[in-house]
Order: C-alpha cells, then structure tokens, then sequence
C-alpha cells in the first residue's frame, strides 16, 4: 500500500505536503547497481508517471536502459519522460491509456516492440484503491478496483508473454501487489486483487517457464508517494507505526528491488514474492480509513 505521513513530508512553495521523492531526488539518488547494469535492455513500466513505476523508470534508464512508460495521465507521463532524458539521455517512450483496456495494452505493447524491437521486462505497476469498510463498498466501486489491479496486471502479463513466446524472446515480469497476507482492513477489495495477482503469478511463473518467461511480484508497506493524497491525515500519521522499523520507505527503495529480479541478479528467481515492508508483515497493520475506536487500544498501530 503505498502511504506516508504527511508529518514528514517537505512542503512546496504554497506550503503542501510533497509526497514521495522529486524528479531531481531520483536524477542523484545513490543506488547500489553499476551504471551500465541494464545497458540495451528494454523497460517498460505501466503507471509510470508517478509514485513507484516513476521511481523504477528513473533507475532503470539511470541504469542503461531504454523505457517505455504507460499510465491515464498524459501530463504525468511527459514530465517524467523529460526528466529522465534530461538526466540519463535515454530512449523513453510515452503512452497515455488505461491498462483496463486490453486494446489498448495491445496497441501500446505492439507500438513499443516496433519501436525497441523488443522488450526485456515489463513492470506491472499501475493500480491503485480506495480506503473503505468493505461492507460499504458499492457494486461499481468494487468492481473498478478489481478491474484495474487484477484484470489489467493480467492483461499485460498475457499479452507481453505472448509477443514473447511468438518472437522466440525471454521475458521478465515484475508485479507491483501488496502486503495481503493477513489481510488488508479497509482495503478488502485490493487485497482481493493483490491475492489474485500473486497466485496467477505463482501459475504463470511454472506454465511460461518453457518459454524462457520469469514472473514475480513485489509486495511494498508503507512506501511515501503521491498516492498518500486519498489517505485522511489522522490515518496518514499513525502507518510509519505500522512496522517495528517505525519509519516509512519511498518508491526508491522498491525500485531498486525491481531491478534486483529484472536484472541478471534475478535470473534464477521466479514464482516469488519479495517483501519491501521494514517488517511489517510480521508485525503492524495499517488503518487507510483511520484505526476504529474498536481496534484504538494502547499499542496498536
């Protein structure tokens, strides 16, 4: 789930929480891999003109890479496609659309090989949900958040590996999911989602491994970026409790475990899950919606 506490945050010139890291944090952030690790490979990363797939198409061109990146908002996608030029000089291809639309995941997937004449990884990330009591949820709102994380990661797995299989190319997916495995309070129909995309992946990592496919996901906690808006503040200000590091990540630090599993450090990994959550999963649990007065006891987080 990717949230922070606005407490921490920087502010910008009308005095607003900045959530996540800044395209010029991401331009000189250290990173543990060598320059060149990632030199005439081909990225591509959906959601990527914000919050984690931002972070990941920053490092992976930082990293030799050429990327393409998708997402609904053309304007998000721009400003992160220049930013990554001005920086790394490299090839980044933009597609404004929605990975609920399987044409229009075939359009993009076909627009990229024709342009790269292949892609190396794909990097499911876009997603996203609404801090709700389950009970409350409406048919359409449910619907739309199992739509988008479940049906769309699935699409783009399924094309992908089809493009793959039918060009005789090795292919890596990495899977942006959740912490679900204790479940998700306030957040049931993601953590449906989440769970869905996690074992399709555990399927698909044994069913495309003759086809020379791996497939992985990674399962972030608390991780500061934009998507902290839709959070309420007293919510917000409690989920850097919710692991025993008592502290928040940000999109770096799962990009970089991305590139770990796409990269050749990765190329004996499939079918599995990587946490980046300070232990979390072992430990707190986050309230989205704010902790019920049933649940606020001394100690809970």
């Amino acid at each position: 789930m990717n949230v922070r506490s606005t407490s921490l945050a920087a502010t910008d010139s009308d005095d607003q929480p900045v959530l996540g890291l800044t395209l010029a944090e991401m331009a000189e952030r250290p990173t543990v891999y060598r320059s060149d690790l990632l030199a005439g490979q081909v990225v591509l990363v959906s959601g990527g003109g914000s919050g984690i797939g931002r972070a990941t198409a920053f490092l992976a061109a930082r990293l030799g890479a050429d990327v393409v990146i998708c997402g609904r908002t053309e304007s998000k996608l721009a400003e992160t496609r220049d930013a990554v030029v001005a920086a790394t000089g490299r090839d980044v291809g933009v597609h404004a659309m929605s990975i609920r639309d399987p044409d229009a995941i075939e359009a993009m997937l076909d627009a990229a090989w024709d342009r790269h004449g292949k892609i190396d990884c794909v990097v499911n990330n876009a997603g996203g949900q609404f801090p709700q009591d389950a009970i409350e949820f409406t048919r359409k709102g449910w619907m739309a958040v199992i739509d988008l994380n479940l049906n769309g990661s699935w699409w783009m797995m399924q094309e992908a590996a089809r493009r793959w299989r039918e060009r005789g190319q090795e292919g890596s997916i990495v899977n942006i999911v959740a912490n679900v495995e204790r479940g998700m309070p306030q957040a049931a129909h993601t953590c449906a989602a989440r769970a869905g995309v996690i074992y399709l992946s555990k399927t698909l990592a044994t069913e495309w491994a003759p086809h020379k496919i791996r497939v992985n996901c990674i399962a972030p906690g608390t991780i500061e970026t934009e998507g902290f808006a839709v959070y309420p503040p007293d919510a917000l200000a409690r989920f850097h409790e919710a692991n025993p590091m008592k502290r928040l990540g940000n999109g770096w630090d799962v990009a970089e475990a991305v590139i770990y599993l796409a990269a050749p450090s990765g190329n004996f990994i499939t079918g599995e899950m990587l946490t980046v959550d300070g232990g979390m999963a072992q430990w707190g649990v986050v309230w989205p919606g704010g902790i019920p007065d049933y649940f606020n006891v001394p100690g809970a987080a």
